[in-house]
């Protein structure tokens, strides 16, 4: 089993940290004034490489990275801290049903992240600041054991888990700063180069290529996503760091690596960087403090349209984006879109594919109205669309991935991605749950979210949350609302004619 995991470094401050300000001159108040966005160089990546070529895009572009400490508090018992430092239960330290009441203690996780314009704005991974109570950032020229510069938030966007940082205090010295390619451009075998912190190594550059782009589904089945993929060496610490082409400008961020160790161990050669062009185009928003996305109601078939399709469709070629469902009173079925229309054009501009549908439609501000050109029984028709904004939450518990067995209820969404239904006499018998025993059956994994990552499959029954039973989905979801973001819960599942305690942690 493979296992999807965002690469920020995160620890459990169990004692008392003392830090000096070591190196630090007099600095001044970072205004919090204008963002300039680098431009983007969309000119052709050709020419000679030498054996200099990587070292001088290192000493270019490093300068710009940064590395990134957020603190945050988390709620932990004396024996979940003792266990966490020491690696097993202490002797003497409180059992699981007599544990002393919760205490707040720090936490401070560890990412890395790059200086986009001279004012002190900083691009980063969301899940490196994410609930974040202090922010400092460590500049690529300042020592090891220095003070970091405070920083705070100014925009953060989960679902393409990007976050805008400023800083508050500026150096004497101006800033580096590092520039944008065109990661529309990229493509397998591209040479790459990653600049970040991994495990606290400040400045670590680690070699590789593209080895795909337009990777999805790779955290859950609830975002949209068009990672690309690398075989540069990524690990814990460089979540936010920069991904860079052979010019030395910045085509993604890294984010993600797969790994076959649940605990979450190192590289294996598969890691995943968002897009530079996206998190462009959001740099506006992000700069505002929120970013709103376009929805329109409808779901689209995940294979891409072949030349057969295109021929039976009645299509130009193997463009667009199939409609398979419109939701009833939606933007979509109010302007006349339906099941099977395919969805050809946004605005004038050609759809190419499903990916391109969905990501025209969320870079629409809400309350636009559009025209989609479809293809309906092999006839060309404009709809005038009015876009609406996209709820993250609704549209997570609708992407679920859901697979029904016959006379099951409709299952509902449990916020871990995980989707359940009330169990029925015959999954009852199926799953040889003895008598007196209540739970749920899991329908639905969503790839890669919290779930998935706890190792959760289809198939099994859910009997406690966190201590409370599970009887039925909506005992279930109340409990998992119960629980705080961040923490992890204790999850008791029959699976295989046994009980199997699983850990989730919720997101």
């Amino acid at each position: 089993m493979f296992y999807g995991l965002l690469i920020a470094v995160t620890s459990l401050v169990v004692g008392m940290v003392i830090a000096s300000r070591l190196d630090l001159t007099a600095t001044s108040s970072a205004a919090n004034g204008p963002l300039t966005i680098p431009a983007t160089n969309s000119d052709p990546l050709e020419g000679p490489l030498d054996a200099s070529t990587f070292r001088n895009i290192a000493r270019v572009a490093g300068p710009a990275v940064v590395s990134i400490q957020a603190t945050s508090m988390r709620e932990v018992r004396t024996s979940d801290s003792l266990r966490e430092f020491f690696g097993f239960p202490f002797p003497g330290t409180p059992n699981e049903r007599n544990q002393q009441a919760p205490q707040q203690r720090p936490q401070v996780g560890a990412g890395s992240g790059f200086i986009i314009d001279k004012a002190g704005y900083i691009l980063t991974n969301n899940h490196v600041v994410d609930g974040a109570t202090s922010i400092e950032v460590r500049l690529s020229n300042m020592h090891e054991l220095a003070e970091g510069l405070p920083a705070k938030v100014v925009g953060r966007d989960e679902l393409s888990d990007t976050a805008l940082l400023q800083l508050l205090e500026l150096p004497s010295d101006p800033l580096p700063v590092a520039r944008f390619g065109d990661s529309s451009q990229m493509a397998p075998g591209d040479l790459v180069m990653a600049i970040g912190n991994p495990f606290n190594l400040s400045n670590t550059v680690t070699l590789g290529i593209v080895s795909a782009v337009g990777r999805q589904n790779m955290v859950s089945a609830s975002r949209w996503e068009n990672f690309i993929q690398t075989d540069a060496a990524i690990n814990h610490g460089n979540s936010g760091g920069p991904l860079l082409n052979v010019r030395g400008e910045v085509i993604g961020i890294n984010t993600m690596i797969i790994t076959n160790d649940p605990m979450g161990g190192g590289n294996v050669g598969i890691g995943f960087a968002v897009p530079i062009n996206t998190v462009r185009d959001l740099l506006p928003q992000l700069h505002e403090g929120k970013v709103t996305r376009g929805r329109i109601g409808v779901s689209v078939a995940r294979r891409p349209i072949t030349e057969q399709d295109a021929k039976d469709l009645g299509l130009p070629g193997p463009i667009g984006a199939e409609v398979m469902s419109a939701e009833r009173d939606g933007p979509a079925y109010n302007g006349g879109i339906r099941a099977g229309d395919v969805i050809v054009e946004v605005n004038g501009k050609q759809v190419r594919d499903n990916n391109e549908l969905v990501s025209m439609i969320m870079a629409i501000r809400p309350g636009t109205t559009v025209p989609l050109k479809i293809v309906r029984n092999k006839q060309t028709q404009t709809m005038n669309v009015t876009v609406a904004e996209l709820d993250l939450s609704v549209e997570q518990q609708a992407a679920v991935r859901e697979t029904r067995r016959p006379g099951q209820a409709r299952p509902e969404e449990t916020g871990i991605g995980m989707s359940v239904a009330p169990l029925t006499a015959e999954r009852r018998q199926e799953a040889q749950l003895p008598a007196g025993r209540d739970g749920v059956d899991v329908v639905g994994i969503a790839p890669f979210g919290p779930a998935a990552q706890a190792g959760l499959r289809e198939g099994d029954v859910v009997l406690s949350f966190q201590g409370q039973a599970a009887g039925t989905p909506e005992a279930l979801s109340s409990a998992i609302d119960g629980l705080p973001t961040g923490r992890t819960a204790r999850v008791l599942v029959w699976r295989d004619g046994e009980e199997l305690l699983v850990q989730v942690r919720k997101r």
